[in-house]
């Protein structure tokens, strides 16, 4: 659920502004039982492809939705999902929010920072002026020029980072949100070259995706120039979340790990692991995209989603 109050008048405004079109609210309407992609969503209403378009960007900017750019027949399509179920307004700002309200926890960790690794070749890191290390050096992933990187990729293996877990001791964790964008690791790129790719929290599993492939079909829209055109360009910016239920991708099951299975009030902070495993059956290896590279401009974002009951 979208929570919004007038405590925060420019997202608001945003979002009010999406809903007040019946083309946008339509959309949003048909994304409630799928994805769908932008000709799909021009075919159900009957619309331009074009003013589709223009809505989807302004669903996107109110974050009602994320899109992201799959491979298709010729080139690529964009998919729209639909990030909320409910949207609640807090009128009242004199109101103090009760003890077991909803609170947010973020934590975005830039993608060079990572605390542990083993790579395999193809592997190698870059930031905006350059290479920072030699390329398929192994040994270099523990540099301490690590931590500048902007796009990180290898063939085999896993990096795994520490994220801090700052939130009242007497906070109870509904559930926990992992965004980053990524994608295969082929030589060059290929976009069908598809990759297994695992996340572990605390050393539990919480699922895996089939990345389709490792995309250079087009730049990346914050690529910097000197990257050249012949290489990894973008990825797709995923979403998992453990609640209490179970774990999604993108909103689609993917497990049953669940919140209690992480342990996550036992420490301070949160172990997250990224990697393809030794059987995986596709071994298509990772690319992560930081703020500087790819299409989306973040680094890896932790949500973490709780309340506060009694002391």
């Amino acid at each position: 659920m979208l929570e919004l109050s007038l405590n925060e008048p420019d997202q608001l405004v945003i979002v009010a502004h999406a809903l007040s079109n019946r083309a946008r609210v339509d959309m949003l309407r048909l994304l409630s039982n799928k994805n769908m992609n932008v000709v799909e969503i021009a075919d159900a209403l009957k619309l331009p492809v074009s003013t589709v378009a223009n809505n989807v960007k302004v669903l996107e900017a109110a974050k009602l939705i994320h899109t992201e750019l799959l491979p298709a027949t010729r080139g690529a399509m964009k998919v729209c999902t639909r990030n909320y179920d409910d949207i609640h307004v807090a009128m009242n700002i004199e109101k103090q929010m009760p003890k077991d309200a909803a609170r947010v926890y973020e934590m975005e960790m830039p993608i060079g920072h990572y605390m542990d690794c083993e790579v395999y070749p193809t592997c190698g890191m870059a930031n905006a002026e350059g290479m920072l290390i030699r390329e398929d050096e192994p040994a270099s992933f523990y540099h301490p020029k690590h931590i500048g990187a902007q796009i990180i990729w290898f063939r085999r293996g896993y990096v795994e980072y520490l994220l801090p877990l700052e939130i009242p001791h007497n906070a109870t964790i509904e559930s926990i949100e992992f965004s980053m964008e990524m994608c295969s690791e082929a030589p060059n790129y290929d976009n069908n070259w598809p990759s297994d790719i695992t996340l572990w929290v605390n050393g539990v599993e919480i699922g895996m995706w089939t990345s389709p492939g490792d995309f250079g079909d087009r730049r990346g829209k914050l690529n910097p120039p000197w990257w050249l055109d012949w290489t990894t360009q973008y990825g797709l910016l995923k979403t998992w979340r453990v609640d209490g239920e179970r774990t999604t991708l993108d909103m689609d099951k993917v497990s049953n790990t669940t919140i209690r299975d992480l342990k996550l009030k036992e420490r301070p902070n949160v172990r997250l692991r990224i990697g393809v495993k030794e059987d995986a059956v596709h071994k298509g290896g990772v690319n992560l995209f930081g703020r500087q590279f790819g299409d989306y401009e973040q680094d890896l974002v932790m949500k973490v989603h709780y309340s506060i009951g009694n002391d």
